[in-house]
């Protein structure tokens, strides 16, 4: 009997209980995760993002915790620039490098409130090698991003967070930018 890697890689992304955990928290924040076959090379193994949503190749995906920082990229894009990613009135610049860095600390922020290992985000093949770093500095408090998340109203930083008698970031005010 052949054994077929592309299944036996899919059975095993599928089992994971941590990608369980992601898939039920993106559909109750209402990222839609669609599969399907992808068949074109991809900037990450198995992930691109369409109109509001993330598409997945089970047979692909290489690194599960992907698939918080895609869906970082949709949460923190503006409602009507998130209809359009995917599609021809995509803004070829687009995610603009703020939106990156902020993708990058709300993948911390889901990582914290899902208990997820940091290295399940920021595995060691991604983040142009900084994962390590990123890891480090977050886990110090220092949250490169922070003035974005607050500025689109998705979190607090500490100072305004005590002003308001609210929670501070890692805790998120709502998930998804209007």
């Amino acid at each position: 009997m052949e054994l077929d890697l592309a299944d036996t890689n899919s059975n095993i992304v599928r089992d994971d209980p941590r990608l369980k955990t992601v898939l039920h928290f993106l559909d109750q924040i209402g990222v839609e995760v669609v599969e399907r076959e992808l068949l074109h090379t991809t900037f990450l193994p198995g992930l691109d993002l369409g109109p509001g949503c993330i598409y997945v190749d089970y047979d692909r995906l290489k690194y599960p915790g992907d698939m918080v920082h895609e869906a970082g990229h949709l949460a923190v894009t503006p409602s009507a620039q998130r209809a359009l990613i995917g599609s021809a009135q995509q803004d070829k610049d687009w995610p603009p490098q703020g939106e990156e860095i902020a993708a990058i600390l709300w993948s911390f922020a889901v990582a914290r409130e899902l208990d997820l290992p940091l290295d399940f985000v920021f595995h060691g093949d991604g983040y142009k090698d900084d994962s390590a770093w990123l890891i480090e500095t977050f886990e110090a408090g220092t949250y490169i991003g922070l003035p974005f998340l607050e500025w689109a109203g998705l979190s607090l930083g500490a100072v305004r967070a005590e002003k308001e008698g609210k929670l501070a970031f890692p805790k998120m005010l709502r998930w998804m930018r209007e």
